[in-house]
């Protein structure tokens, strides 16, 4: 099977557009789009720029087409549509996230539950597809740094976004998150940190400083990052709940996920984290940090299902249309 993966780049639309590539076992080719101005102030309803049409040989959309096409952002839809009708349906069409345009210009979409879009060809769940495979976060584990294996248990891996984004008063909400971090040193043995690109210096500093003299390893941005030794190592996860991928990524290992709150989130991001805390999946940062079960929750594995099942329909459905 081939696919091709179409996003404009941006990390979290490759890497869950990627994710499901991978499930389904495909031979994956990404293509870039970079439809410029005017053409994005069009985007999603306006149409591919002239450049990028598929009669031109050096188009993102240029056959011979796939057997599946996979694309996330508003700016892939037009490129999107146009695939589906100019292959004449051959290539079987999937856009992951809200297109802001109604679902039927694919042959399936899938949406976190937050979101409102629905429909017939509208998957939805609460968690996001992404690219981790259990057998690379066991490889991940087992080479991790070695200095871990010193730290006392239990331990309490930390995922960190920005939990001070949309706060209205940034130092407030740092307070708010060391308190927490605080009652959380009372409760486990060590804490192993990754940052990402997008938390605070200052935040990093507070934090450094509070976990003076506590069992603790921060990755200090030097070689790969060990996000998936984390995830594989630690006896339980702290997620910054600015992001919906982290909190999906970490449900995905079955371990106690609790959500790091410092404030007003967003109400997307909020009836997420409510619904999955209701259905005992998650439990609060600020409680007790004490070992729960759940089954782990793979919403890469139920996309690639729904498209599999799709395309065995739909050959069904090709070989009666020609016996007849």
């Amino acid at each position: 099977m081939r696919a091709w993966i179409l996003t404009d780049g941006k990390i979290g639309d490759r890497v869950q557009c990627l994710g499901v590539a991978r499930r389904l076992q495909a031979d994956i080719e990404e293509r870039v789009l970079a439809p410029g101005k005017p053409w994005t102030w069009l985007m999603p309803r306006g149409p591919v720029p002239f450049r990028d049409r598929h009669t031109r040989h050096d188009s993102p959309i240029a056959p011979p087409f796939p057997d599946i096409a996979i694309a996330s952002g508003r700016r892939a839809v037009p490129y999107l549509r146009s695939l589906r009708k100019v292959s004449n349906g051959r290539t079987f069409t999937v856009f992951l996230k809200d297109p802001r345009i109604a679902p039927d210009f694919a042959d399936l979409v899938w949406v976190p539950r937050h979101d409102r879009l629905r429909g017939p060809n509208v998957l939805v769940s609460d968690t996001a597809p992404h690219n981790l495979q259990l057998h690379e976060i066991k490889a991940a584990t087992e080479n991790r740094p070695r200095v871990w294996d010193s730290l006392p248990g239990p331990r309490l891996g930390m995922m960190i976004g920005n939990p001070l984004s949309g706060a209205r008063n940034a130092q407030d909400a740092l307070n708010v998150f060391l308190r927490q971090v605080d009652r959380a040193l009372d409760q486990v043995g060590s804490i192993i940190i990754t940052p990402s690109r997008r938390s605070p210096a200052s935040l990093m500093a507070a934090l450094k400083e509070r976990l003076n003299g506590f069992p603790h390893w921060i990755w200090d941005g030097t070689g790969d990052n060990p996000y998936q030794a984390i995830l594989g190592f630690a006896d339980m996860l702290a997620v910054t709940a600015d992001s919906h991928n982290m909190v999906s990524e970490a449900l995905f290992t079955g371990k106690p996920v609790f959500p790091v709150m410092t404030g007003t989130l967003n109400p997307k991001l909020a009836r997420f984290l409510a619904h999955i805390r209701d259905d005992g999946f998650v439990r609060p940062f600020e409680g007790t940090l004490e070992p729960y079960d759940y089954q782990p929750v793979d919403t890469t594995a139920v996309i690639a299902d729904a498209i599999l099942e799709k395309l065995e329909h739909r050959a069904i459905s090709l070989q009666r249309m020609l016996l007849i």
